[in-house]
Formats: C-alpha cells, sequence, structure tokens
C-alpha cells in the first residue's frame, strides 16, 4: 500500500509541473488542466517518492514537479511493475502502459546532475475511472490474480444522501472476506440509462471480474435495474436468479417478487442483487462460492466443470 505525497500539473509543455491540493482525473483524459492529458497512452506519469529522495541525497535540489511527473507516490516501486498493473485509490483507477521513457532534450535536472531518474524511474498511466485525488491518499496496486468486484448501489434516496448505503457496504464486506478486492464503487440513481452506461464503462474497460448492483430489482416504477441490465448483457446466466430466488423463497414468500437478472458482457460477469441489506448478505452466502469458478471459466483459467 502507498501514500500519494504530491499531485503536479502544468498548464504549459516544456513547464515545470507544481504541486496542487487537489488534483481531478478524467477518464481516458487525464489529470483537468495538465498540459499532457488527453486522448493518448501517457495521460498521467507517476514517480517514486523513495526515487526521489535518493537522487536528493546525491546533491540534487529538486521540487515535487520538477521531473514532469504528475503523482508522487510511496511505498511502491513503480518501474518493478509490468505494463497493464493497475493501480486504485479510493476513488481512482489507472492502469500503467509504459515504464521509463527515451529523453530527446536534456532537461535542467539532466544538466545539473548529470542525469535524470524520470526516463528510466517514471511510469506513465492511462485513466480507467476518473475522481479527485490529493496528497494522503492511499494508493494500492491491484493483484491480478484477485478478482476484482464493482459495487454499483442504485438509489434515487441513496444517491441524494437521504439514505444511508448499507447494502452497498455489506456486499464489500461480503466479497472482501471471500478474498475479493472492491476496485470501485458508486451510488447511482434510479435512471436506466445512467445504469446502463455505467455498466457498459465498467465491463468494456475490463475494470471488474465482477459487476454486483444492489437496489431495484422490485415492481415500483423506478425499479429499472433488470431492464438496465438486459440492455447490457451478452450472454444471460439465469441460473443465478433463480439459485437466489429458490434459496430466498425458504425465508420468505415475497422473494419471488425481484425481479433481479444475471448475464455476462465480455469477461464480466453482472449479478442483481436485492435492496435489503439482509438479503444481500443471504444472496452472497449462497452464490459467492460457485462464482468462483464460473469466474475462472470466464477468464479461460479453467474448463473443466467437473468437481
Amino acid at each position: 500500500m502507498g501514500t500519494v505525497a504530491a499531485v503536479c500539473i502544468s498548464t504549459k509543455k516544456g513547464t515545470a509541473k507544481r504541486p496542487v491540493p487537489v488534483g481531478k482525473l478524467v477518464a481516458d483524459h487525464g489529470l483537468e488542466n495538465d498540459a499532457h492529458a488527453g486522448n493518448w497512452h501517457r495521460q498521467v506519469s507517476l514517480l517514486s517518492l523513495e526515487r526521489i529522495e535518493d537522487f536528493k541525497k546525491r546533491g540534487a535540489l529538486v521540487n515535487f514537479g520538477d521531473f514532469g511527473e504528475n503523482l508522487v507516490v510511496s511505498d511502491i516501486d513503480f518501474v518493478a511493475l509490468p505494463v497493464g498493473t493497475r493501480l486504485a485509490t479510493s476513488s481512482v483507477l489507472l492502469e500503467i502502459t509504459q515504464i521509463g521513457k527515451e529523453c530527446h532534450t536534456r532537461c535542467a535536472i539532466y544538466h545539473s546532475m548529470g542525469e535524470c531518474i524520470m526516463p528510466t524511474q517514471g511510469v506513465f498511466a492511462k485513466v480507467v475511472t476518473g475522481g479527485e485525488i490529493k496528497a494522503g491518499d492511499s494508493m494500492r496496486v491491484c493483484n491480478t490474480d484477485v478478482r476484482k468486484v464493482a459495487i454499483l448501489t442504485l438509489s434515487d434516496k441513496g444517491c441524494a444522501g437521504q439514505r444511508e448505503d448499507v447494502s452497498g457496504r455489506e456486499i464489500k464486506t461480503a466479497v472482501e472476506q471471500n478474498g475479493y478486492s472492491v476496485v470501485y464503487a458508486r451510488i447511482l440513481p434510479d435512471e436506466q440509462k445512467l445504469i446502463s452506461d455505467e455498466l457498459r464503462r465498467i465491463c468494456d474497460n475490463s475494470m471488474a471480474d465482477l459487476v454486483l448492483t444492489t437496489g431495484g430489482t422490485g415492481f415500483s416504477t423506478r425499479d429499472v435495474t433488470p431492464e438496465a441490465t438486459l440492455e447490457v448483457v451478452e450472454r444471460l446466466c439465469p441460473g443465478i436468479p433463480e439459485a437466489m430466488r429458490a434459496f430466498s423463497l425458504n425465508i420468505t414468500k415475497r422473494a419471488m417478487l425481484t425481479r433481479a437478472v444475471a448475464g455476462i458482457r465480455g469477461q464480466t460477469l453482472i449479478v442483481n442483487l436485492p435492496g435489503s441489506p439482509k438479503a444481500v448478505r443471504e444472496c452472497l452466502e449462497l452464490i459467492l462460492d460457485p462464482l468462483e469458478h464460473g469466474l475462472d471459466i470466464l477468464a479461460g483459467k479453467t474448463r473443466d466443470c467437473a468437481r
């Protein structure tokens, strides 16, 4: 686990970047107002704090941003990570696209020290999920062997801040206890287009192996989660919601009223869960274990369904 030490931007290319209190990362673009942001593979540059400190010990007089780095992060050795590694804060997801770079023009640091660490120690990333980032934020390396989960809470009142997202918390607790990594969580209102657009974005950007939604599966005219899911998925997985309904019918007859669906888009599985925190816990206890095998098949890690 690392910690963001500085967020730096420059409004013009060729000028040193300077720290800002808060940066806004825009998906598939980079840091807002930074001259190097754009629709390309080097949207954000990162440098390890320890590499800067080692360089300073050799006599370099440098400040954050002098190397042209956007993010300075402690306790993560970026150059040891392969391209494709994902880095996550509580609200932001980055994906490393390049390790180091060729330096065509010698900067002031090079002329002063005879070397610059950015070409060999810096890495570049694209923004998968945007959001605010600031010094003090925790950053973690997403283990590629750990299944990634995105949580979508669908609730008009929750989105408006009128209701606490207890069900979303229940999902997070349950999946993390089962070895999954929650890489993204968001509350949306019960608007079909917003929900379907978000599901597409998560799946098409390979943000998660599993998307768990909660809420919006009942009879209310505002309950449109199943419709939004059906609009997005390419292959249905009817056995999952059928199993949840059958299991829940042993607890309450009202379980027959849920309209939850499940399906696959690309290599991501989407499962609708109920809105009730209690029902969420019960359904996850039922499905998480068998889902592991299904996700392994979806990812191409296994083909044998026999136990």
